[in-house]
């Protein structure tokens, strides 16, 4: 699988189906071509441009209802279940944050925010969203074992590099990715500190992307391990 950061909070997976999580990229500049959209929340920073790509998306069910009004094919969903979409399974998890739908001129209520453990080609990627830690991330590393985390680092709206770290050790991907920092100065962070702290500590590896980048993940190159304690 071929894994490309795009900014803030939005990733392309890239395997036998091209998915794209929270199409939002700070510059607006968007020239991607996916199978499927994925949603965490409503913010219009993870929203971003999910109406205009037009493709199908997954997301909790008062978005899904939301995008099915605009005429987006939309599988609507609520947290723990899992659905198999064109031969990818999405395993909505819990997230510790708000969601408003600020779409198309809309301001409501968007349902829960969420995170997803995302099941393609023998690989398992968790994508937190906005989230703070909580102390079930480490069910989420028991039930799904994913191989890849994107992590949040932030600050201020969601957990920062301390949480993170924590978040990292309970669920226990071999593979931690941060993301949703430096996008403004109200989250700026050092990326690099928080790598050389995990992997200080633990036998967790950090790949820090830079936008646009992109890491290739293979099932037999992931060892899943636990931190050092």
């Amino acid at each position: 699988m071929k894994l490309t950061w795009l900014g803030h909070a939005c990733f392309l997976l890239e395997g036998s189906k091209r998915v794209i999580v929270d199409p939002f990229i700070p510059s607006g500049s968007f020239e991607v071509d996916v199978d499927l959209v994925a949603l965490t929340h409503g913010h219009g920073d993870h929203m971003g441009e999910a109406i205009a790509l037009g493709r199908k998306t997954i997301a909790v069910n008062e978005i899904a209802k939301f995008l099915a009004s605009r005429g987006i094919e939309a599988e609507g969903m609520n947290v723990g279940g899992t659905i198999s979409v064109d031969g990818v399974d999405f395993t909505m998890t819990p997230a510790i944050h708000s969601s408003w739908l600020e779409a198309g001129g809309v301001c409501c209520y968007g349902g829960v925010a969420c995170g997803y453990v995302i099941k393609m080609d023998d690989l398992r990627v968790y994508h937190a969203g906005d989230t703070a830690l909580f102390s079930d991330m480490k069910l989420i590393g028991e039930l799904y074992r994913p191989d890849v985390a994107l992590l949040p680092i932030g600050g201020r709206f969601t957990m920062g590099p301390r949480e993170a770290m924590i978040a990292a050790h309970y669920v226990g991907a071999p593979l931690v990715i941060p993301m949703h920092y430096s996008t403004w100065p109200p989250i700026l962070q050092d990326p690099l500190e928080f790598k050389k702290a995990i992997e200080r500590t633990t036998d967790i590896s950090v790949n820090v992307l830079s936008p646009g980048e992109h890491v290739l993940v293979k099932p037999e190159t992931i060892r899943r391990t636990g931190g050092k304690g």
